[in-house]
């Protein structure tokens, strides 16, 4: 018995250490390890990098725009009402979504491509909310000041299905707004990428194609 709790202290000690001496591939270079002045290992951090971690402005920092995607007519990019399904789209390509104080209101970010026999569809959606102005500030939140939300982020392999798009591929998927006391009127950004492939280690403009897509979003509270 005694040889057996040794020889798994054993094992488990070198998994440890193999965890901890392990080298690291960071696909953004931007967040690779680096040593300060104490011999001390800054924390490292994993993309997205996009106002989150750093004061990047948009996706294009890191990827390039070099996919087949980029014809508007063929591209999804819409918001919706998560209960009525009802689009939040207004006749300038813009999204309103109103909703009243301490109301929260659950939409549904819709990204993809119509069927298409000429170009294959991307593999991987990637989107982002923010409010540009936070960029660059110490708030953690980058989504606009005073409104709580739950997924401003995300990146999702293609392949939902919701009614009224079965000739498309697309992914979906619900994010919850609620405007707190402070909260006031806002303009954002919802910033898209239709991607396919994986970036390659320590260079995330190698290995992937994409198209990057920007639409403004208008927060309205309702008194």
């Amino acid at each position: 018995m005694k040889k057996i709790i040794a020889l798994s202290i054993v094992v488990l000690s070198i998994f440890a250490i193999s965890i901890l001496t392990k080298q690291q591939a960071f696909y953004h270079l931007e967040f690779r390890e680096l040593p300060t002045s104490f011999g001390i290992s800054t924390a490292n951090a994993y993309p997205p990098a996009v106002g989150i971690l750093g004061n990047s402005k948009n996706c294009l920092s890191c990827h390039t725009n070099n996919g087949q995607w980029k014809d508007d007519d063929k591209t999804i990019i819409d918001i919706v009402d998560k209960d009525t399904k009802e689009s939040f789209m207004q006749t300038d390509g813009t999204f309103l979504i109103e909703t009243k104080r301490w109301e929260q209101k659950t939409v549904l970010t819709i990204i993809g491509r119509k069927k298409d026999n000429l170009v294959s569809a991307p593999h991987r959606n990637a989107w982002l909310y923010i409010d540009p102005t936070t960029i660059g500030t110490n708030s953690l939140s980058k989504f606009a000041p005073g409104w709580d939300v739950n997924l401003p982020i995300s990146c999702r392999l293609v392949g939902d299905k919701l009614p009224g798009y079965k000739d498309a591929d697309i992914t979906s998927l619900p994010m919850t707004i609620q405007p707190l006391s402070n909260a006031k009127d806002a303009e954002i950004q919802l910033q898209v990428m239709l991607t396919k492939g994986e970036s390659m280690k320590g260079n995330a403009q190698e290995g992937m194609i994409g198209n990057y897509f920007e639409r403004k979003v208008i927060l309205k509270i309702i008194e």
